[in-house]
């Protein structure tokens, strides 16, 4: 099996894709590009625009968050802080938010080791909608169903975080 046909595989199995049927997964792999990225680059950058999402189909990046740190009355400090670490095993997306709103990225993500992203932007990604409207309507129903993972894990971090400063602030 060659490394393109496992690619798919992954990516038909798992993840975003998974449960498509095999036409309407060839659609979506054919209107993205497949990029091979080496260990250390940065896939994205926290601040910057884009216009595209990735699907993770071998290797593994990391996601930081950049962090600014009071150190006295006048001082500041950056620091990136590790969110998390993502493998091509579970056949992950990230970047889907690009794809419903013209905001700045949200984290970085780098490759952590040589990777192989498939990359749908923006425009190809409506192509598919306006041309397969079932299509359209069910991948953005999974990016929706991200999203609100996302939100309510955040929601939880929140309520964490704030209990925590309500407690430390109490003694």
């Amino acid at each position: 099996m060659s490394a393109r046909s496992d690619e798919r595989k992954r990516l038909a199995e798992k993840g975003f894709l998974a449960g498509l049927d095999g036409g309407d997964i060839d659609e979506v792999l054919k209107a993205a590009k497949r990029i091979e990225c080496e260990a250390g680059k940065a896939v994205m950058r926290e601040g910057d625009s884009g216009d595209a999402m990735y699907l993770l189909a071998a290797g593994e990046v990391e996601v930081t968050k950049n962090l600014t740190l009071k150190l006295g009355l006048r001082d500041f400090a950056r620091a990136d802080k590790s969110m998390t670490r993502i493998t091509a095993e579970r056949a992950p997306v990230f970047g889907e938010m690009a794809l419903l709103a013209t905001e700045p990225r949200s984290a970085t993500v780098t490759a952590a080791t040589p990777c192989v992203l498939y990359e749908i932007e923006s425009g190809a990604f409506k192509a598919i909608c306006d041309g397969n409207p079932r299509l359209g309507a069910e991948l953005l129903r999974r990016i929706a169903c991200i999203l609100s993972a996302r939100v309510r894990k955040g929601n939880e971090e929140i309520l964490k975080l704030s209990t925590a400063l309500s407690i430390a602030l109490s003694r």
